[in-house]
């Protein structure tokens, strides 16, 4: 088991929507489920490293530029308490390719450092990196040179009173280049945001490289809450339909501007945005690229995920319906999800349904026809064997709904026994787990999440 470094969004682009991790959705850590009172009896450590970093080649004769690796340990299960954490970084391989400078919390003996971590988060918690190595390239290094940290790890606690994170699994490949390197400034996200406000977005980018970037390109990509961005004359500006992908406005941008080593640009006026009436959780991602076919020689720095929430509210609810039929008689029973709005709701982090719509089966009757996106499952939620006949169906919506989505799911049911005033329940659950454990805050009404189906 590894982590995204960072917690890294996959980048959105014209036909991808969707991401993971960092961004509008914050990303966090996993945590594994299980029962609260019957909590598994294991536990594991882990370590996580950044997988590569590229090192600039010294410019004009100076001396390399630096670059930070973070790396942190933490353990699965949150009932344990992990402490001591002992980081063996070993840098063996790094001979004529990088050299490393070892923070206070570690202690350099022969081709490596012992990092000391007292306490070791649980991987449900608020997880932040313990260990922050500085590498540049080794005076000398050509461009292309390439070697490897390795880490292993050691902790006390768990079950057994020792956690040792799996061997020879662990590593960064660092790699000597040459190139542009386009880094956007770090930039904060808006949390309480209005609908119909106007706000300023901070850009500048720097080129931290060491060879010029001959012209450059800025893409941004507004979801569908976000409007009126900023007309530059460089920049060609398209939206999408939310076909097969929430909508979005998107700008790419292209520059001619020669940005050497050092350099930064700015756009030519502050670049804004508006939240529409629909706006709720909106997500803004800006990359850059230099032109002419070059290679950034370091990625992670020249694309932002930026978070603008407005206080605004999407009102989910369910409708079901009430259907008669002699014994043996097929009906069909339409059950309808809606949003009232006013906002819309997309996962544009985790890409998950933005909820799903349950089906209590009523008692005497069978479902002898499944509409598509609706899965059968036990009464409890676990597996059921096949696709007709089950006590209970899952209908997932897609990872996003517009502010007057409708989306109606029909049933074929079977009357096997007449039962008068028989009902089955129609309600609205997260993707994963129950309110309880992800409430809806957005939700204004949640009575209205739930609903029957009747049968004679």
């Amino acid at each position: 088991m590894r982590l995204l470094s960072a917690g890294r969004l996959i980048r959105l682009r014209s036909g991808a929507a969707v991401a993971v991790a960092a961004g509008l959705v914050t990303a966090g850590l996993a945590a594994p489920a299980f029962a609260a009172d019957d909590p598994p009896q294991t536990d594991q450590l882990w370590i996580n490293s950044p997988y590569e970093q590229t090192l600039p080649t010294a410019t004009d004769g100076g001396q390399p530029q630096s670059r930070t690796l973070g790396i942190g340990l933490y353990h699965d299960n949150e009932n344990f308490t992990v402490t001591d954490g002992r980081l063996v970084v070993d840098v063996s391989d790094l001979a004529g390719v990088a050299e490393v400078t070892w923070p206070d919390n570690c202690t350099p003996g022969g081709t490596g450092a012992v990092c000391d971590i007292p306490v070791v988060p649980a991987i449900g918690g608020d997880y932040e990196d313990q260990v922050f190595l500085t590498v540049r390239a080794a005076d000398g290094a050509e461009a292309g040179a390439t070697g490897r940290i390795t880490y292993e790890a050691t902790a006390t606690g768990g079950p057994e009173g020792t956690l040792t994170a799996p061997q020879e699994s662990f590593d960064t490949t660092l790699t000597v280049g040459a190139g542009p390197d386009l880094a956007i400034d770090p930039v904060s996200g808006i949390e309480k945001g209005r609908p119909g406000d106007e706000r300023t977005i901070p850009f500048k980018v720097t080129n931290n490289g060491n060879e010029s970037a001959n012209g450059f390109t800025v893409e941004l990509y507004a979801s569908y809450g976000l409007t009126d961005l900023t007309r530059y004359d460089a920049c060609v500006y398209t939206s999408t339909a939310g076909d097969d992908y929430a909508p979005s406005n998107k700008a790419i941008c292209r520059f001619d501007q020669v940005l050497a080593p050092g350099d930064s640009f700015e756009l030519p006026e502050p670049l804004t945005v508006r939240l529409a009436p629909h706006a709720l959780n909106e997500r803004l991602d800006i990359d850059v690229e230099p032109g002419g076919g070059a290679q950034d020689i370091d990625s992670d720095n020249d694309y932002v995920a930026l978070q603008i929430g407005a206080d605004n509210t999407a009102d989910f609810s369910v409708t079901g319906d009430a259907v008669s039929a002699a014994a043996g008689e097929t009906a069909t029973a339409e059950i309808t999800f809606e949003n009232n709005g006013p906002a819309w709701l997309g996962n544009l982090g985790s890409g998950d349904p933005v909820a799903m719509v349950r089906l209590v089966v009523p008692g005497g009757t069978t479902v002898t026809e499944v509409p598509s996106g609706c899965y059968p499952r036990t009464l409890e939620g676990g597996y059921y064997p096949k696709r007709t006949g089950a006590p209970r169906y899952d209908c997932a919506l897609r990872y996003w709904v517009l502010e007057d989505t409708r989306r109606t799911f029909a049933f074929s049911v079977r009357v096997d026994t007449v039962v008068p005033g028989a009902t089955g329940a129609v309600s609205i659950h997260p993707a994963y787990g129950e309110f309880e454990e992800y409430p809806r805050g957005f939700d204004p009404d949640l009575a209205n999440n739930s609903a029957v189906l009747a049968v004679n």
